[in-house]
């Protein structure tokens, strides 16, 4: 918010109507809010103020007024601003902004709004109200203000189909209706005509007359058009009704090679222009009541249709009629065009084909092979095949497939995996060695064959060079630190003998370490700790270590004198099993906290119960030092000194408290600072002063701050404080986090 300066005014009046309302009511008339330039970046304030609301485009609903008053609002006095119906009527106002920081007097500042987004009129007006004192300010102008919901070009369709025509011919009058708008029934439209503004205001409209159709969502007068939000233009003519034009009947409709058909539509008229078409597309030169299909014209099959057009009736297509080659088929090689032959598998061939009855024969190396008349073909051998499809009748022809090269592997490749695929060494117990790949080896082509082939070949594990008893399919599981080792595997398929690679397995052992500590907390300086293992140490090599840094092995038991985090390495059989983690910390007095702050205070006669927490045991001690309570919570119901002593593990923190009865004494609002030992201070109850949550400001006549502190402690004014005259008056307030608890004035007699 922006605010102007204040105009001079007594501070003093000011205050007093502030603070004892009871005696003064205060008056304040809010001016009509006026527009005023966008104040937030790249405007700052520059710029002309808004005479209507267009918001919604891009999203863009940022507004500002200018609010201004005469008189004195309170301090706790919220302005907000209102919005009327589109009536201009305040029966029951829309709040569009709320600003609680600008209660000067005769005061003025920058407001910003944003218009619901059920906005839509041009008869809403603004007022600013109040709340302390409680009043309705003048109201605005009217102004036109909309929210366009919807910004984006849209679409309108015959009864809403979906369809973007550019143009349209019918018999009968059509419906054009707003199809992808969402909601589209929440908002008004505009309907033209060839640039005429047509009656009505719906999502559809009958276009009952010849012309340009277009809709725009009305935003007004003001806001119509400033965005995108219209349609596309729809070209309606209203003509005479069907010729019932076809295509007669051709006597063939399946072409061989160096035939011809003519086409023929079945009515004509000297009135007519004809177009023919070709799968959609119109044929250039094809304008005539006949069409010629010649098959010597490269892919002349297709679809055939003839349109008409005239004065006075709208385009006619006729139905297609389909022309095919029934001289020309092709034939197509389903598999790929280079295969493996994989040794104990077979590799199936096959082919398509558009040819109508078709016979086929499968050939090898050029020799046809004998009962292979099927499209498909399984393989077991290498070389180069091809199928011949074969039609009879009168357009009889052979059309060869594409070859497919079949090829036997020279060699295969294997390789070996960890499962699980992350296994470190020194860190799983256990892990499964696997063939996670076969490839087959043809000249400098590999191939993936694992799916085909993983389970046909003969394996053999070996560890270290030696084979593992037993250990004779695709996978191998170690669990024990006595097989690790170098592994690799062998195997055999046929006549191939393959090695894979070697891997190396250094499984850790599964046993546990567990160490143990006489304390994880050093109370004071010179304090010392042990930790120790039930763990034979006797002939391991071991380090113990502190926040991972070695402090050498020479003891079962280490005593410590360091904070930090404790762990026990062994070396187990070239690798490091370690122990579980110790943390060691130092006395932390903070970890004990109490649910109350300062002085235990509390009304004579009634009680207070106190709760600790972040201790292991508690002790509360009166001052004659007796034990009143040993759980977590001590009751107090009479005035004096305590002691909490509380237990962190082997340590223990005190904390003093003192339980007063809680002052029952107004605050005061004289004070005589004479130097005479009575009533020379501020003293407040103490329900207010020492809390660390409560503030306590005070002025001068001024205004000026002259003290604000949390933990008020009952000593202002200092002594070293001048006071210039007699009588002097200051302002308070005591407050916290949420609210004012009291305010009022100290006046100061000297």
């Amino acid at each position: 918010m922006r605010s102007k300066p204040l105009k001079p005014l007594n501070f003093l009046l000011f205050a007093i109507l502030l603070i004892a309302p009871s005696l003064v009511s205060a008056q304040i008339i809010i001016n009509a809010p006026e527009p005023a330039p966008n104040q937030n970046p790249p405007n700052n304030g520059s710029g002309s103020a808004w005479t209507q609301i267009c918001a919604g485009i891009n999203g863009f609903n940022e507004y500002f007024v200018d609010v201004s008053w005469v008189g004195s609002p309170d301090a706790n006095n919220d302005f907000i601003l209102e919005l009327s119906d589109a009536t201009g009527s305040f029966a029951a106002p829309v709040q569009l902004a709320t600003e609680g920081g600008q209660n000067t007097p005769n005061g003025q500042f920058y407001m910003e709004f944003a218009i619901p987004v059920d906005t839509q009129g041009d008869g809403y007006r603004l007022r600013v109200r109040s709340t302390s004192p409680a009043r309705d300010g003048a109201e605005s102008e009217p102004y036109a203000m909309y929210y366009q919901g919807y910004t984006q070009n849209f679409n309108i369709s015959p009864n809403g189909d979906g369809t973007t025509p550019g143009s349209i011919c019918a018999v009968n009058p059509i419906t054009l209706t707003v199809d992808n708008v969402p909601n589209a029934e929440t908002y008004n439209y505009q309907w033209y005509r060839s640039g005429t503004l047509l009656p009505g205001n719906g999502t559809s409209i009958l276009a009952d007359t010849s012309g340009m159709y277009q809709a725009y969502i009305d935003y007004g007068a003001a806001c119509t058009g400033a965005s995108n939000a219209y349609s596309n233009v729809i070209d309606v003519s209203l003509g005479s009704g069907s010729q019932g034009i076809a295509i007669n009947p051709p006597t063939n409709t399946a072409l061989c090679t160096g035939q011809t058909e003519t086409l023929q539509i079945n009515i004509t008229n000297a009135t007519w222009s004809y177009q023919w078409f070709k799968d959609g597309a119109p044929i250039a030169g094809a304008t005539g009541e006949n069409y010629i299909v010649d098959s010597a014209t490269p892919n002349f099959a297709g679809d055939y249709q003839v349109e008409i057009s005239a004065t006075g009736i709208c385009n006619e297509m006729s139905a297609a009629v389909t022309m095919t080659n029934a001289g020309g088929f092709t034939v197509t090689r389903d598999n790929p065009a280079n295969v493996v032959v994989l040794p104990s598998q077979t590799v199936s061939l096959s082919v398509s084909t558009t040819a109508t009855s078709p016979s086929f024969q499968w050939y090898r190396n050029t020799t046809a092979i004998s009962g292979a008349t099927n499209s498909t073909l399984d393989i077991t051998q290498d070389g180069t095949y091809y199928c011949a499809v074969t039609t009879t009748g009168a357009c009889a022809a052979t059309v060869n497939s594409e070859n497919t090269v079949a090829v036997v592997p020279d060699s295969f490749e294997m390789v070996i995996g960890y499962n699980p695929t992350d296994y470190q060494g020194c860190v799983n117990t256990d892990v499964v060695l696997e063939v996670v790949t076969v490839n087959a080896v043809t000249g400098a082509t590999t191939s993936d064959v694992t799916s085909q082939l993983v389970d046909s070949f003969a394996y053999q594990w070996e560890k270290d060079n030696v084979p593992v008893p037993g250990a004779t399919s695709k996978s191998i599981s170690l669990t024990d630190v006595t097989e690790n080792g170098s592994y690799d595997v062998s195997a055999v398929l046929g006549t191939y003998s393959i090695n894979s690679n070697a891997l190396a397995v250094q499984l850790l052992t599964n046993e546990t370490v567990t160490i143990t500590s006489t304390g994880t907390v050093f109370c004071s300086g010179g304090d010392t700790l042990t930790i120790s293992t039930s763990t034979d140490l006797t002939t391991a090599t071991y380090n113990w270590e502190r926040d991972g840094t070695s402090l050498g092995g020479t003891s079962p038991t280490l005593t410590v004198t360091d904070t930090g985090t404790y762990r026990l390495a062994i070396d187990r059989n070239g690798c490091t099993l370690y122990s579980n983690e110790i943390a060691v910390t130092g006395l932390d007095p903070n970890l004990i906290q109490l649910d109350v702050d300062g002085d235990v205070v509390f009304p004579e006669g009634s009680s207070r119960t106190v709760t600790a927490t972040g201790g292991t045991a508690y002790q509360w001690f009166d001052a004659g030092n007796n034990l009143v309570s040993s759980t977590d919570s001590m009751t107090f119901s009479e005035e004096g000194d305590f002691t909490l002593v509380a237990s962190v593990d082997n340590c223990s923190v005190t904390r003093p408290l003192t339980a007063v009865f809680l002052d029952l004494f107004n605050i005061p609002n004289v004070i005589t600072p004479n130097g005479d030992g009575s009533n020379d201070q501020w003293v407040i109850p103490n329900s207010y002063s020492n809390k660390s949550d409560v503030n306590v400001v005070i002025y001068d006549d001024k205004g000026k701050e002259v003290l604000n502190e949390m933990s008020y402690q009952n000593n202002w004014p200092e002594s070293s404080m001048a006071f210039p005259t007699q009588n002097m008056v200051f302002y308070y307030i005591i407050k916290n986090a949420n609210e004012t608890l009291k305010q009022g004035t100290i006046t100061v007699i000297r």
